[in-house]
């Protein structure tokens, strides 16, 4: 049974304001990130894919993967990308206790920090499977961390789900201003290389410019 929905509730946004759920609408822009890397053949497929659309995305890292993966970081950075912080080890915020989840994300940032100074000066975060609870999110604001959550959930994750669908799930409902999500994961690689190609092309082609966040 499918546990997320694909299309962000114009509530969730009212009720939880203090996150970033999608940027304004009066143009023609939207903005990609990615979750999970980086990941040597997922995330250098992805930055050659945007690199033909000049299109400039945001990397929600998880910090091991840049420890192992040093170089793929860089390039990320080096092609003028954003990065964000998505925890040291992917931690669940809801099973987590507040001390626990900061200290978490303070050791992804500092590994980082010691790959690339100028990394996530902007302080950008975003909270794995998309859960924080609302002590974790006070104390990150209060540390002058943003929180970017999202309008567009690709789904390129679900193994449930084909890559048509994966597809047709950010062509049906991504619009000007949206966060669009995808990984850049093994897990959903299958899924994001059938779909991040079209996804491009399509709205390339509709005369979007595809914009970083911060």
């Amino acid at each position: 049974m499918r546990l997320y929905l694909t299309k962000t509730p114009r509530l969730i946004p009212y009720i939880f304001k203090k996150y970033t759920w999608r940027f304004g609408n009066q143009k023609k822009e939207i903005y990609l990130t990615f979750d999970d890397g980086p990941t040597p053949k997922v995330t250098s497929f992805v930055l050659d894919e945007l690199q033909k659309y000049n299109a400039q995305a945001t990397f929600f890292c998880i910090g091991k993967n840049t420890v192992k993966n040093p170089l793929i970081f860089k390039r990320i950075l080096n092609e003028n990308h954003a990065v964000g912080n998505h925890t040291h080890n992917h931690l669940k915020g809801f099973k987590s206790n507040c001390k626990q989840y900061i200290e978490n994300v303070l050791i992804a940032e500092k590994n980082m920090q010691q790959l690339d100074k100028t990394a996530n000066q902007s302080k950008l975060f975003r909270p794995p499977y998309g859960k924080i609870k609302k002590s974790q999110a006070k104390k990150l604001i209060s540390l002058g961390y943003h929180i970017i959550m999202w309008d567009v959930l690709s789904a390129d994750f679900d193994t449930k789900i084909g890559k048509e669908t994966c597809l047709q799930n950010v062509l049906k409902n991504a619009k000007n201003g949206s966060i669009i999500v995808f990984h850049d994961s093994d897990k959903a690689s299958q899924k994001l290389y059938y779909a991040l190609p079209k996804v491009l092309a399509h709205y390339s082609q509709l005369g979007y410019e595809f914009k970083k966040v911060g």
